[in-house]
């Protein structure tokens, strides 16, 4: 497949039909690493990660995913370029474009993916800024498709923040036409153009400050964190705000008996989400960390190797 978009900064860039063939070849390049293997279809390539902030999944997932490709991944942080030294985006994109084939970039602000995309002329692939987490949510929708055989049709519940994986479940939700609750206490709330827009598209949301309102039937069950990176010092804080949304098997007892759970991960037990949830059999979370490499291959594919997927 080729995607519309050059590069993929939200899920707003993504039409449905491209989601459903970036989940549908996710899945096949997952099924091929079981077989033969499959082709190297970015052989030659460079691929840049620059991560302003400290990652596990995100970083192993796409270094194996290029290598896997074929590909060479160079990872870099701001302390090894001159990002750290206030060089202007226009200027790095610029000189970044002539040596690698892509980047990848995981940062603070959304700006900063869209400068880069728009100096650069290569495609940039957002790895998670402040604002929109796009590659994490599309694993998610991959591993709701295995355990549920399909996107639509289904409830979806988020307990939390209204932070960026909050804003890209929007989007993901306005693209598919999704059923989407969100329950968050009131100074948490989601940004309201990035809701007004997955309404506007003709997707169901629901907003509540109520956890057990959200779950009540859910297919689908998603949290996260209640602090992320940057909002350490909030901590505290947070804990008090968030009291009684936490995911325990109580909460879960709400959902459909079928439901499965998400958590993007690090989760931190016995706050956003218990021992018992996060370990037991609805929990679909180490499914969905290793379709973090499936799904970020399936997305450089389209954006690099077109021909291959």
């Amino acid at each position: 497949m080729q995607l519309n978009a050059k590069h993929l900064l939200t899920i707003r860039d993504l039409s449905a039909p491209e989601i459903r063939e970036l989940v549908r070849h996710a899945a096949e390049l997952k099924a091929a690493l079981k077989g033969p293997g499959h082709a190297k279809s970015l052989a030659g390539k460079s691929v840049a990660l620059i991560f302003d902030k400290p990652s596990t999944r995100t970083r192993v997932s796409f270094e194996v995913g290029v290598s896997q490709l074929g590909g060479k991944p160079l990872f870099m942080t701001s302390r090894d370029s001159q990002l750290g030294r206030d060089e202007p985006l226009k200027d790095t994109a610029r000189v970044m474009s002539r040596y690698v084939d892509a980047m990848v970039v995981r940062t603070f602000g959304q700006n900063v993916v869209e400068d880069l995309a728009q100096w650069g002329s290569v495609p940039v692939i957002n790895a998670l800024t402040d604002l929109y987490h796009p590659c994490q949510v599309l694993s998610d929708l991959l591993t709701v498709s295995e355990h549920k055989g399909r996107l639509e049709g289904l409830t979806y519940a988020w307990l939390g923040d209204g932070n960026n994986m909050a804003h890209s479940w929007l989007e993901a939700a306005a693209a598919l036409g999704l059923n989407l609750r969100l329950a968050y206490p009131p100074a948490f709330m989601p940004d309201q153009e990035i809701v007004e827009h997955a309404r506007n598209q003709g997707a169901q949301i629901t907003l509540s400050h109520d956890p057990r309102e959200a779950v009540a039937g859910a297919h689908v069950v998603n949290t996260d964190v209640w602090a992320s990176m940057g909002q350490e010092d909030q901590a505290g804080e947070r804990r008090g705000a968030f009291e009684g949304f936490t995911l325990d098997a109580g909460l879960l007892s709400l959902a459909d008996p079928a439901a499965i759970v998400l958590h993007c991960l690090p989760a931190h037990r016995g706050e956003e989400i218990s021992e018992e949830v996060l370990e037991g059999p609805q929990s679909v979370v180490w499914d969905q960390a290793e379709n973090r490499l499936h799904m970020q291959k399936a997305i450089m594919e389209a954006l690099l190797a077109p021909q291959a997927s």
